[in-house]
């Protein structure tokens, strides 16, 4: 004999309890999403930005998952490789080249070196390697180089200034103010620097810098200097008279400190003399075309008295 069961019918209460409920659930998820969405409006990036930063740190997971199992099998040169490998096939390779710093070195020669790295995958590209072969370059005094992601090199060039004209017997070569030769230079280029001239005048480019300092007045009209005997100056001015130093650092500076006083007070330089000979040191001597004798025309005594005062 079947029996039929009845069950009891939802009473008002427990529908509105579960009314209430769902209701308590949906405001939940809603202000979970206003706040997920606050969060994302606060963030620096845009959603097609965030995208490709997920996509690059899921790359460098599968690259760092795919090194460490290459290193646990025994091929840490593999996986460098597929490390690269990744990272190229993720649009990191050198595509382009930022050359900054540039204003007297040939350009070209800068990019030569730094082309050869073109469509190579950046962990592979040697900077230091790199900089090297930059400083190597005559004109460059420092360089730095650097990765700009995710396809561009950055070289920073640092160059060195030209500061005087050296020279030779066949040419004439661009310094710095160090000595170091920068390329060699036509005679025309030569004009309006400072002439350096001499055996061995191109590692004395520092000390006659000095020198000069010495006598301020003087030095913007010293157009050439030569090193003589690899152990005293001659100092040739724009007017052509030459002055004929001594030896000694000391003693160099105070001949010449005392040569620019006594033209201060004389107007020795765009006279009739052309060689005044300070290598004496109680005299100065004075040779005047014409005359086949030389005068000391000032004592040295009288000079190194008027450099006291």
């Amino acid at each position: 004999m079947s029996q039929t069961i009845r069950r009891k019918a939802t009473t008002v209460r427990k529908t509105a309890a579960a009314q209430d409920k769902k209701a308590k659930v949906s405001q939940a998820k809603a202000r979970t999403g206003s706040a997920v969405d606050m969060a994302m409006a606060a963030l620096p990036f845009t959603e097609a930005q965030l995208h490709r930063m997920f996509l690059i740190l899921i790359l460098a997971g599968a690259a760092l998952l795919a090194w460490v199992v290459a290193s646990a099998a025994g091929l840490p040169s593999f996986a460098g490789l597929q490390l690269a490998q990744v990272a190229s096939d993720a649009g990191f390779e050198v595509r382009h080249v930022d050359v900054r710093g540039v204003k007297n070195i040939n350009e070209l020669k800068v990019y030569e070196r730094a082309l050869a790295q073109q469509d190579r995958a950046m962990p592979l590209v040697d900077l230091e390697s790199l900089r090297q072969d930059l400083l190597a370059l005559s004109w460059v005094k420092d360089a730095r180089v650097s990765r700009q992601l995710p396809d561009t090199l950055v070289i920073d060039i640092v160059e060195r200034e030209p500061h005087a004209v050296l020279r030779k017997a066949d040419r004439f070569v661009l310094i710095d103010d160090t000595g170091h030769e920068l390329e060699t230079v036509a005679r025309g280029r030569a004009q309006g620097k400072l002439i350096v001239s001499g055996m061995g005048a191109g590692q004395q480019v520092v000390a006659l810098s000095k020198l000069l300092d010495a006598a301020p007045a003087l030095k913007p009209r010293v157009q050439e200097a030569e090193w003589i005997g690899n152990r005293r100056w001659n100092v040739t001015f724009k007017t052509g008279q030459v002055l004929a130093l001594p030896e000694g650092e000391r003693e160099s500076a105070g001949a010449l400190v005392s040569f620019a006083r006594l033209d201060g007070t004389n107007r020795l330089l765009g006279g009739k003399v052309t060689i005044f000979d300070m290598r004496a040191g109680d005299r100065i001597y004075l040779r005047i075309p014409g005359r086949e004798a030389e005068a000391a025309a000032l004592k040295a005594g009288a000079t190194r008295k008027a450099g006291d005062n």
